[in-house]
């Protein structure tokens, strides 16, 4: 029989102290130093895409405030939910989609401070290609700008949409064409890009920092999350009012033609004084009261 002390010889790897675990590799340590926060992770995300972002939804919407309110909207609503958006393909295309739907939403047309228009760019080409934009339908739009102004292909633009392929295709074509109808010069692609990025290059646009959006977002959820525990504890009062006051039997209707129980029975009228015969006899000879104007003569 061997001595276990020789199998421990022999075989060096099954002794754990003889078999330490072997050294980093640079490139592991460096990707351990590098991991980052989620706080770090979306303000990195948000250094990279938020600038480029407010000038894309400001040729999207037309309004310098509502373009960056709806940045801002986006990443608050990706720092909520960022377990899912850190996760993503693409969270850049993730924040993107938010940020447009927000800003296309039909409901900023009925508050005061989107009802007066903004002042529009100085540039006369820029004021003119700026109303075209405007002037096509939200989902052209759209189309036109992630495909010409951000560079994406079509099944990219069809799939962030959320429309076909053969959709996506139509809708581009066809705010080609009503844009080249205004433009002339803007008939060629190529020439339609450049000038996309020539005018969100134009506007000055700045984004806050993105502390202040996680701050932000934090308050709003501290607000809903507030507001859901006041409404269910008032409904949770309300109910608990309901049964506390609520009849606990059943009291069948009474039936027509069935004495009340508790109530008086009426009292027949009776014959009437002499007060009462007198003047009802005053009111049978007088029958018109009242200036002589209004009481009808007979003819």
């Amino acid at each position: 029989m061997k001595n276990p002390k020789q199998n421990q010889k022999q075989y060096p790897e099954q002794n754990p102290k003889q078999n330490p675990k072997p050294p980093l590799l640079s490139g592991q340590r460096s990707a351990l130093r590098t991991r980052l926060t989620p706080a770090q992770a979306f303000d990195a995300l948000y250094a990279f895409c938020a600038p480029a972002l407010v000038r894309q939804t400001y040729l999207l919407c037309g309004r310098r405030e509502l373009a960056r309110e709806s940045v801002e909207q986006a990443f608050q609503l990706a720092w909520q939910r960022w377990p899912e958006v850190a996760v993503d393909r693409d969270p850049a295309s993730w924040v993107r989609a938010a940020a447009h739907e927000y800003a296309l939403s039909p409901w900023h047309r009925f508050r005061p401070r989107f009802r007066h228009p903004e002042p529009p760019p100085a540039d006369t080409a820029d004021r003119a290609l700026l109303a075209v934009l405007q002037a096509l339908p939200p989902s052209q739009r759209r189309t036109l700008l992630l495909y010409d102004g951000v560079g994406l292909d079509l099944p990219e633009t069809a799939a962030e949409t959320e429309a076909s392929t053969p959709a996506t295709a139509h809708r581009l074509l066809h705010a080609r064409e009503a844009l080249a109808a205004s433009l002339p010069q803007l008939a060629d692609p190529a020439a339609l890009r450049a000038r996309l990025a020539e005018l969100a290059s134009v506007e000055r646009l700045r984004a806050a920092r993105p502390a202040t959006v996680r701050a932000g977002s934090e308050r709003r959820a501290r607000f809903w999350t507030r507001a859901a525990i006041t409404f269910t504890v008032a409904v949770i009062g309300a109910t608990a009012l309901t049964l506390r006051t609520a009849p606990t039997r059943y009291d069948p209707p009474v039936p027509p033609g069935t004495t009340v129980q508790g109530i008086p029975p009426e009292a027949a009228p009776g014959s009437l004084s002499k007060k009462q015969t007198a003047l009802r006899k005053k009111l049978t000879s007088n029958p018109a009261n009242g200036p002589e104007r209004l009481t009808p003569q007979p003819r």
